[in-house]
């Protein structure tokens, strides 16, 4: 009976949110291995029939962001499955035999966090097939080589892990979805924003988010370099309510990163602690910005609704109009959180078993987030931008 009534739910929601917003906006985060939270993520806003008009990402968010607007709905969690089970696997040696049931097993953190220390070794000496693999001869025997093989490993593989699992002319029909993916310039330093709607995307252009140094290579994109996005900026959520500023938004935010965080204790947690803090981007800073911003967007937008008709060719009214927007924002954030197991390396420890986990995480998360409907609710005047977490609920 409750799943019968659940079905039923399902188009209602997905129906309201068609009513009530203009732009629906998914927003990923940069995080290596812990991306396939992401993937899960994804399904469960599918399963409600959710699907974003604009899908915004950083470094692994961007890759994710390739398969999704690469694919038909209905297609994309088949093809988001693939490509993590994909780049999970070791290029030197098979796979043991998926075993779904042994994810039920409540192993001593002792063992996962052993078998977690193992997985990241091997992808640091092997590897991920699809991905990456260790270039030789190594760099440091290449003095005065090239930038796009001034590195640690070769990303080659990940093309066409690419090609094979995304149509790049869906990528480019900006009708379908509006896609916009971030990197920064080598020689000049500057943040940019591909995006579909202004050039032809291509695999080096997702590539180039996720070329984060000295791990991976600069990627050449009409004869600049660029390295992953994160080095800036590891969340396009500035891009994403800047641009939408006179639009109704629901953006689902996927942070990878927790700003907060436990006091480290040893130099583990130390080199844990001091990756999140810099890869959180200030995501809270960011998102207290634009809710000033956009209180302010919303207070002129009211006030200039006072002004008498006689006034409004006046050139000081025509500014101002172009900077209000009586605009309203939803802000749904997503923030993976760590398993007792991981540790500093989690980043690259793409073992099966956490691919698995990051991603009934993000499942779970989704699903608890869609069961709060009022969260979907467009916001009211007097608050014109709102914010939820399931997690700080």
């Amino acid at each position: 009976m409750a799943a019968r009534a659940q079905k039923r739910a399902r188009p209602s929601l997905a129906a309201r949110v068609a009513r009530d917003y203009r732009l629906l906006a998914l927003v990923l985060q940069g995080g290596g291995a812990l991306g396939a939270y992401q993937a899960g993520v994804y399904e469960g806003l599918e399963a409600e029939g959710l699907a974003p008009h604009w899908v915004a990402g950083i470094s692994i968010g961007a890759l994710n962001a390739a398969i999704i607007a690469g694919n038909p709905p209905g297609r994309r969690v088949q093809r988001l499955r693939e490509f993590w089970e994909t780049v999970c696997r070791s290029p030197l040696w098979p796979s043991p035999p998926s075993l779904p049931w042994l994810d039920g097993i409540d192993w001593p953190t002792a063992v996962r966090t052993g078998l977690s220390g193992v997985a990241a070794w091997r992808a640091l000496t092997e590897g991920q097939a699809g991905f990456f693999t260790p270039r030789v001869p190594s760099p440091l025997l290449q003095p005065h080589g090239a930038p796009d093989t001034a590195s640690w490993y070769d990303t080659a593989p990940l093309r066409a892990t690419l090609e094979r699992l995304a149509d790049f002319e869906r990528i480019n029909d900006a009708r379908a979805m509006r896609v916009s993916v971030g990197a920064v310039n080598v020689r000049s330093g500057n943040f940019v924003y591909f995006d579909n709607t202004r050039e032809r995307l291509r695999p080096e252009h997702f590539m180039a988010s996720g070329a984060l140094p000295p791990g991976f290579p600069a990627v050449e994109i009409d004869g600049e370099f660029y390295w992953d996005g994160g080095l800036v900026s590891n969340t396009p959520l500035y891009r994403v309510l800047t641009e939408q500023a006179h639009r109704n938004a629901l953006v689902f935010q996927v942070d990878l990163w927790p700003a907060r965080g436990e006091l480290p204790r040893d130099m583990g947690s130390v080199a844990e602690r001091a990756k999140e803090i810099q890869f959180s981007s200030r995501t809270r800073l960011v998102t207290e910005y634009m809710h000033r911003c956009h209180r302010q967007q919303r207070l002129l937008h009211d006030l200039m609704a006072l002004v008498p008709a006689a006034r409004r060719g006046d050139p000081a009214y025509r500014r101002a109009e172009h900077e209000a927007s009586g605009a309203l924002t939803n802000l749904v954030h997503l923030i993976y959180r760590d398993q007792p197991y991981e540790g500093h390396y989690k980043d690259y420890e793409f073992s099966e078993a956490s691919m698995r986990q990051h991603w009934k995480s993000g499942l779970a998360d989704m699903r608890h987030t869609l069961a709060h409907h009022e969260w979907l609710a467009l916001p009211t005047r007097e608050h014109p931008f709102v914010t939820h977490d399931v997690h700080r609920t």
